[in-house]
């Protein structure tokens, strides 16, 4: 392991290269940013629904995000937002498209239990994003609920991404809306659809994800299971499930990008999957790979 020096903006950064065949390209498939003026308020809100448990390590600002990920060598990262009212999602998904760009890949937002789901769908698909983020204890519904499935059903007709967060979250109280045993079960309706599935299946929930969800037919991304997964049931989790259905993420600001990426490193895989995982699965995914 050789220790680099790189400055950038006068200031020095230090990174570590490894001496190994693993390339140094890193795609964060969810991190969460906001327009300047309303990050402040968003930040402040999600610490204070966190009781500071969640340490940041960006502003939540675009130009935030960018800094973080020149500084540590990121080269993309998908940027995920939710409505938690109806009258959000125009807003949200202007932004989205506004932002939208090769190293800033922005999902939209579509408010499940509103009425206008399919037109916001359709709006999605017009502004050219790749996919969609659904938070079921932000917008209180239950993943599996038979309300919701024309909207995954229309969703995926159209070829989006539909990405849901998984388990625990400091606003919701058990049980949780979006266990494994649901998403497995939505899994074997949807086999083949661009279902990713946050937080390694579910936050917390891990065993749970071992038993039911690992192996089955979904993406899952691997946000806050490297900072809070015991190694030894990530390993297993990963490669039971398989890297090429495995994408690395953070949940930046609320886990150090580059800290979650040394973890994947670090782990017991081959270098090609540290690949797949790190990067390549996401550009396939993504209809990035050549």
């Amino acid at each position: 392991m050789i220790r680099v020096l790189r400055r950038y903006s006068g200031i020095y950064f230090t990174f570590f290269m490894r001496n190994s065949r693993i390339s140094n390209m890193v795609i964060d498939f969810h991190t969460h940013i906001f327009n300047d003026q309303l990050a402040p308020k968003a930040r402040a809100a999600l610490i204070n629904n966190s009781h500071g448990a969640y340490k940041h390590c960006t502003d939540m600002t675009r130009s935030g995000l960018l800094a973080y990920m020149d500084a540590h060598g990121i080269d993309k990262s998908v940027v995920l937002s939710i409505a938690t009212k109806p009258t959000q999602v125009e807003k949200i998904n202007a932004w989205a498209e506004e932002i939208n760009d090769d190293r800033l890949i922005a999902f939209g937002a579509v408010y499940p239990l509103g009425e206008d789901w399919k037109r916001d769908i359709d709006d999605v698909v017009a502004r050219g994003l790749k996919g969609i983020k659904l938070h079921p204890e932000y917008q209180r519904f239950y993943v599996d609920d038979e309300s919701v499935l024309p909207l995954y059903d229309y969703a995926f007709s159209k070829g989006l991404i539909m990405l849901w967060h998984a388990g625990y979250d400091p606003v919701g109280t058990p049980p949780y809306r979006s266990s494994p045993r649901r998403f497995a079960a939505l899994a074997d309706r949807y086999d083949g659809a661009k279902m990713v599935v946050a937080h390694l299946g579910g936050q917390e929930q891990w065993v749970e994800t071992a038993e039911f969800l690992a192996g089955k037919n979904v993406w899952m991304d691997t946000s806050m299971a490297t900072k809070y997964c015991p190694k030894d049931l990530f390993e297993f989790i990963v490669k039971k499930h398989g890297a090429d259905r495995i994408l690395f993420a953070s949940d930046s600001p609320w886990s150090d990008t580059a800290e979650a990426a040394d973890m994947i490193r670090g782990c017991d895989f081959t270098d090609g999957d540290k690949e797949k995982i790190l990067h390549g699965t996401a550009e396939k995914l993504l209809g990035l790979a050549e």
